[in-house]
């Protein structure tokens, strides 16, 4: 059904739950998958960026590790995953790279927003439905720990 799938991780707790949803997803469609964390560019990070130096780089390092520690438990799993770390606005970049390996399903975790949040988030908070040309799925289904280690296992 699926063979190209992009896993949207974070780190998350929600991105969590999405990364292990997709992954056993993407195990039993045998699909290609690949993993794209992105480092959210926004204004306080330049203004930080700014004032104290360096600050991109540690969000950066701190992704970077985020990604490889998600990688490792898909490699456990079987998967062989293509990993990218991009620094950028999430929905765009997701969008863009979907298109780019030309995804047909893009797994993403979902974090509930207030109503203030939702408000100023606005056009920048564009829907990434918008932004690409496949399925969507919103990761919701908690896979308890005891679930996804029967998976690692083989069961």
């Amino acid at each position: 059904m699926y063979s190209r799938i992009i896993l949207a991780y974070d780190g998350s707790m929600e991105g969590a739950v999405a990364l292990r949803e997709g992954a056993l997803l993407a195990k039993r469609c045998a699909a290609e998958v690949f993993v794209l964390s992105v480092v959210p560019q926004t204004g306080g990070m330049r203004v930080a960026e700014g004032v104290y130096g360096g600050v991109v780089g540690q969000q950066i390092d701190s992704y970077k590790a985020l990604l490889e520690r998600g990688v490792g438990r898909l490699k456990q799993l079987g998967l062989k995953p293509t990993a990218k770390l991009v620094v950028g606005d999430p929905v765009r970049e997701i969008g863009a790279f979907a298109r780019q390996v030309r995804a047909d399903l893009v797994v993403v975790g979902h974090r509930r927003q207030s109503m203030v949040e939702r408000w100023w988030s606005g056009p920048a908070g564009a829907y990434i439905s918008d932004q690409i040309g496949c399925s969507l799925l919103i990761g919701r289904n908690v896979v308890s720990d005891a679930a996804f280690e029967a998976e690692l296992d083989g069961g």
